[in-house]
């Protein structure tokens, strides 16, 4: 019973929170989502404020994280993959994602090595890694040693900068 407690606090990004109105990115609106193009890319905090909506803007690029089990992908089990919302960056499989019970989508490895990049993070009392987007720096949530096999690992993510895409042709589970 404190178990779920315990892994839905150590999974807080931040102090502040966000409500998921939307997930994502209208790619039309922005000029660097690509889900092919890898390139890193160098965009200031200030284009992509015009460009990405406000709640995007506040986990991505200010670090803010939306309330647990509240994400649009929290328990979304369909067959697909994920991408960064920010930039379009394929980021994790459906095969990698597991029910955690911290209420927040969790995977235990990237879709790619290089997808994403570690940083220390002991802000908030707290000793973790935060995950962000190898490609655009957006912050997408925290990793923990604490997931299944095969890796170990719980990549911790925020709903609202992930963009998810069905397969196609595959049926809803």
């Amino acid at each position: 019973m404190l178990l779920p407690l315990l892994l839905a606090l150590s999974c807080t990004a931040s102090s502040g929170k966000v409500d998921e109105a939307s997930s994502g990115t209208d790619a039309s609106k922005n000029p660097y989502y690509s889900r092919t193009d890898t390139t890193k890319l160098t965009v200031s905090n200030a284009e992509w404020k015009k460009i990405l909506p406000d709640e995007v803007y506040e986990v991505a690029r200010e670090k803010e994280t939306e309330w647990a089990f509240s994400g649009k992908y929290y328990k979304t089990d369909e067959p697909g993959a994920y991408y960064c919302a920010v930039c379009g960056n394929a980021l994790f499989k459906s095969t990698a994602k597991f029910a955690s019970g911290c209420g927040w989508p969790s995977f235990f490895e990237p879709i790619r090595k290089g997808a994403m990049d570690y940083t220390e993070d002991r802000t908030h009392g707290m000793d973790r890694i935060e995950v962000t987007c190898a490609r655009c720096d957006s912050h997408l949530g925290h990793i923990f040693d604490d997931g299944p096999p095969p890796t170990g690992k719980r990549y911790c993510m925020n709903s609202i900068v992930l963009d998810f895409v069905p397969d196609a042709g595959a049926p809803k589970r």
